[in-house]
């Protein structure tokens, strides 16, 4: 006597989503990932100034993608997952209200991503509103954080540039190529960055055809990327504002010991990276696109690594390139959040980029 097919199982219904700040570069990344993705139901999007509005307004990227407008954050509602896309100083002062939202927080601004308070303090020149929180949020950096994201509740986007220069130096922090514990990193970032907000060094007759060093020193990444890697290396950014809307491209130069061959570089970076689905080594001998470019990662996930080594001086140059509103901001955060809730780590972020 056959034996009747077994029942098969009831599709997990999508994660209800409600992204507060929505009308913001940041959360309208955010946005623009969720819909997209094949777990995530977006139910909700807020907005003080668009309140009303349909998201295609202000997104028009979005225009006929979904018929969602503006809500003011009065009427938030439960949802499984909220992703803020707040202004900096905003999310932890709103902790405790967001939690009677939602299970799962993540939080795409500068709030959440130091774990000492005296550490955020200096760096940012106000005592911490919510201190005692800081230690429950995990760090969105899959590359280096897997798995303390698995089934994580709280997570804390990580830093545009401190992702780069992370991605570009974290590799030989396992080896013993490193002549000396120093990097010298300048990350070159397009005005997206800045946030929505204009302001006078975003308006166009400043901004356009800028190639401007707003932070030679003192960058607000920096105690992030040395934090992560618990103050063993000695970091020393410098940022430069150039024209392009999107993108990072991070230089940062290493120190390596006498006799390091190409061949020693290229094994730590495959150690470290052949099994990431986002990062890709950029190794080609010809053409004009033998380092990383951001110019082709607009819109992407992937983060596009490279290097040139000066076997004379022990100099070894990585360069690092990714869209500092994805791989940056807001897809790093969903590439964390598939982690945590255990779903494919790709999904919804496999677009390629664009060329030309």
């Amino acid at each position: 006597m056959s034996t009747p097919d077994a029942t098969p199982a009831s599709p997990q219904p999508p994660l209800r989503v409600a992204i507060v700040g929505a009308s913001g570069y940041a959360g309208g990344e955010a946005l623009r990932i969720a819909l997209g993705h094949p777990h995530l139901e977006v139910v909700q999007v807020t907005s003080e100034r668009f309140a009303g509005e349909p998201v295609g307004n202000v997104h028009p990227n979005l225009r006929g993608v979904t018929r969602l407008r503006f809500e003011p954050l009065a009427d938030l509602r439960e949802v499984d997952v909220l992703i803020a896309g707040l202004p900096h100083g905003t999310f932890a002062g709103q902790l405790e209200r967001f939690e009677d939202h939602a299970d799962v927080l993540i939080d795409l601004s500068s709030d959440m991503r130091l774990q000492d308070p005296e550490r955020y303090e200096r760096t940012y020149g106000a005592p911490h509103p919510a201190p005692d929180r800081l230690v429950e949020f995990v760090y969105a950096m899959p590359e280096r954080n897997r798995n303390r994201l698995v089934g994580a509740k709280r997570i804390a986007g990580a830093g545009c540039i401190a992702t780069a220069t992370q991605l570009a130096i974290a590799p030989f922090l396992k080896t013993p190529i490193l002549a000396k514990h120093d990097v010298i990193a300048d990350a070159k970032i397009g005005s997206s960055a800045a946030g929505a907000s204009p302001s006078r060094a975003s308006h166009h007759p400043e901004r356009a055809g800028a190639l401007r060093s707003y932070a030679p020193v003192g960058h607000r990444h920096e105690p992030e990327i040395s934090q992560a890697f618990d103050d063993r290396m000695a970091i020393h950014l410098s940022a430069t504002a150039v024209e392009r809307v999107r993108g990072i491209l991070v230089t940062a130069h290493l120190f390596v010991q006498d006799g390091t061959s190409e061949q020693d570089v290229l094994m730590a970076l495959r150690d470290a990276y052949d099994d990431e689905p986002f990062v890709r080594l950029v190794l080609a001998r010809k053409g004009i696109h033998r380092v990383p470019d951001p110019r082709i990662l607009d819109g992407s996930n992937y983060a596009d690594l490279g290097f040139a080594l000066d076997r004379d001086s022990g100099r070894l140059v990585m360069l690092a390139a990714i869209d500092n509103l994805v791989k940056g901001t807001a897809g790093h955060a969903i590439q964390s959040l598939n982690i945590a809730a255990g779903f494919d780590e790709t999904a919804g972020l496999t677009f390629p980029g664009l060329h030309p």
